[in-house]
């Protein structure tokens, strides 16, 4: 019973930046551990940054380490991914996630936003 939105995706070219977003509903939003997932035609899923409610620690896959930087607004209901240094291999659809009683970045688990296009050109 969490309601996910996703926003501000678009065209960046590779070496830009963007922000997203991902607009939680209710007030329970610190409850919540939350993660950016992405998908690109042909891939699965996969992790690409998250959030525990358990003090807030951040964790990243290794392909954009360095490089994107999730963060948390519980005020707001509203979590980030501020994107940099974007690759082209960046290009996909962010989806927003939120998992309760957290334990693993690992599975389909929780609830998820309707993703959100990121493409990034040459």
């Amino acid at each position: 019973q969490v309601q996910l939105v996703e926003s501000r995706g678009g065209l960046v070219q590779a070496g830009g930046s963007l922000r997203l977003s991902c607009a939680a509903s209710g007030r329970t939003f610190s409850a919540y551990s939350m993660g950016w997932f992405r998908q690109a035609p042909g891939k699965e899923r996969e992790f690409v940054a998250g959030i525990r409610w358990t003090g807030g620690s951040t964790n990243y896959a290794d392909s954009v380490k360095g490089r994107f930087t999730m963060s948390r607004d519980n005020t707001k209901n509203t979590v980030y991914l501020q994107m940099n240094s974007l690759k082209p291999e960046d290009t996909a659809v962010y989806c927003c996630n939120a998992r309760l009683g957290f334990t693993t970045w690992a599975g389909d688990g929780g609830y998820w936003g309707q993703g959100t296009q990121v493409t990034v050109s040459l």
